[in-house]
């Protein structure tokens, strides 16, 4: 793994029937790591045995990337419950992989204020509170496992609570815990930060964790994301630790991910 801004790939891109062998897949296109993405209902932590196999083997595999159908501020009370148990999981998970922690979002495709019917039923009040109450008890879930749970702000159309890197530092700070950090993602910010790069240099002490895409939501170099400032900036925060691909792509994976590494390196 390279020393500094180790570059990963999510798993879903790599071919392979074994983690081994999309590790061999990753490295051939210059990846140092991978991304999982955590499922729900269990299915994560039914993976445990074969991850650890995996990571015994030398695969790296240093964060987690949640993918379930509903979130950890969900209004209805038993899917809430439920996507904190799944955290739970996921954050045991990537403990027992020496891995660095778990990054999800308030919600996601559960209300946007920018459509219909434009207000939530439940008070931006009420939605921080319970983000308070369950961040805190991941937090403190994830300190006791030596890993962090990394909050990632998403754009207004795909969640209504935690939009930009200030709202995330804000609702940090409120809680208070070393172990809940901001998983930031270029492609959120690039709808959301009037200026991304000055966005990232506030919240730099809160950034545990980065995911790139470009403008359009396809791989770096597909859009307009300014890379060289980009890395200008991870730099002036002092941020060393991985950066996941975490994006649509304009083409078949082998042909298109290949360039994103030395493209990322170029301004790392």
């Amino acid at each position: 793994m390279a020393a500094v801004n180790p570059i990963c790939v999510q798993e879903q891109y790599l071919p392979g029937d074994t983690m081994s062998e999309k590790w061999d897949v990753a490295q051939s296109w210059g990846f140092d790591g991978i991304e999982l993405r955590g499922k729900g209902d269990g299915v994560f932590l039914e993976r445990l045995p074969e991850l650890r196999r995996a990571a015994a083997a030398g695969v790296v595999m240093p964060t987690v990337c949640v993918e379930m159908l509903h979130f950890i501020g969900a209004f209805d009370e038993d899917l809430r419950l439920d996507a904190v148990t799944q955290m739970r999981d996921q954050l045991l998970v990537i403990a027992e992989l020496g891995g660095r922690g778990a990054m999800t979002p308030a919600s996601y495709g559960m209300f946007s204020r920018r459509l219909p019917p434009f207000e939530p039923p439940r008070s931006e009040e009420d939605d921080t509170a319970v983000l308070v109450d369950t961040l805190g008890e991941l937090g403190e879930y994830a300190a006791e496992l030596g890993v962090t749970v990394f909050l990632e702000p998403l754009n207004r159309y795909e969640d209504h609570m935690i939009n930009r890197l200030g709202d995330a530092v804000a609702l940090i700070e409120r809680i208070g815990l070393d172990s809940m950090r901001i998983g930031a993602d270029t492609y959120h910010m690039n709808i959301e930060e009037a200026d991304p790069a000055a966005a990232l240099l506030a919240a730099g002490p809160y950034i545990g964790h980065v995911q790139a895409s470009d403008s359009n939501r396809l791989e770096p170099g597909a859009g307009h994301v300014d890379w060289p400032l980009f890395g200008a900036t991870l730099a002036a925060i002092g941020y060393d630790g991985p950066i996941a691909i975490e994006s649509r792509l304009s083409g078949p994976a082998d042909e298109v991910l290949r360039s994103v590494p030395p493209l990322l390196r170029r301004y790392l």
